[in-house]
């Protein structure tokens, strides 16, 4: 079981951002960094060293697939698991975002009480 202290959450929506964080860090006692684009996400994975990302799909700019294979292409984020989040939860969508290598994926909205289990469940 991998050991999760701190974890990586990216959405550019302030709301999913707030709540989030609060299940993160309240009902999964994780220390929690917030990024709200890919390319925050790129440079606070690298400084951070996060356990776990938390990735939304759908982000203007850079979105979450894109997001994914740079970080997979840094040193420092290029083993983390990552977990991507999505209102559209379809096999085929699913399929795709496993094949890249992401541990699973989360359809949002999430609850936040039991968002910290679903998580724990995903990473080995």
């Amino acid at each position: 079981m991998a050991t999760i202290q701190k974890v990586l959450l990216v959405d550019d929506e302030d709301d999913i951002r707030t709540i989030g964080q609060l299940s993160l860090s309240r009902v999964g006692k994780w220390q929690t960094v917030l990024a709200s684009s890919g390319a925050e996400a790129l440079e606070k994975a690298a400084t951070e060293v996060p356990d776990l990302i938390l990735l939304d799909v759908m982000m203007p700019g850079m979105d979450g697939p894109t997001t994914f294979g740079r970080l997979r292409a840094q040193a420092a984020t290029a083993n983390t698991p990552i977990i991507f989040m999505t209102a559209k939860i379809q096999k085929q969508e699913v399929a795709r975002y496993l094949e890249l290598g992401a541990v699973g994926v989360i359809g949002k909205p999430f609850d936040p009480m039991t968002l910290p289990q679903e998580i724990r469940k995903l990473v080995p």
